[in-house]
């Protein structure tokens, strides 16, 4: 199967848009960079209870078509799913296609 036949999510992945507001605080805004297919796999989920309230992690691995200007700390958009960029990481073949490790934010 070919690669592109994996890729059904059309996904926006960002950026912080580093803009400030009227009165110089930073803003937490996105700015959205590109807008390709991929695949998302939900890899697990952990539960860990810290200080006392249930926290949920969802892991997932988006991958997508090799690409260059990514890093940590973009996130990827997917409907109402928002996904922390942790890790990037290339495809063992050379440059085809790469994997996003992710945290699910929200």
């Amino acid at each position: 199967m070919s690669l592109s036949a994996n890729l059904r999510h059309k996904v926006a992945i960002q950026a912080r848009a580093g803009s400030t507001d009227d009165l110089g605080q930073p803003n937490d805004t996105w700015s959205t960079v590109a807008e390709p297919w991929a695949d998302i796999r939900y890899l697990n989920g952990m539960s860990a209870i810290k200080t006392g309230a249930d926290h949920s992690v969802v892991q997932a691995s988006i991958r997508l078509r090799y690409r260059t200007g990514l890093n940590a700390g973009m996130r990827v958009v997917y409907g109402a799913t928002v996904f922390e960029i942790q890790a990037i990481l290339p495809d063992e073949h050379g440059r085809v296609y790469m994997d996003l490790t992710c945290k699910v934010i929200q």
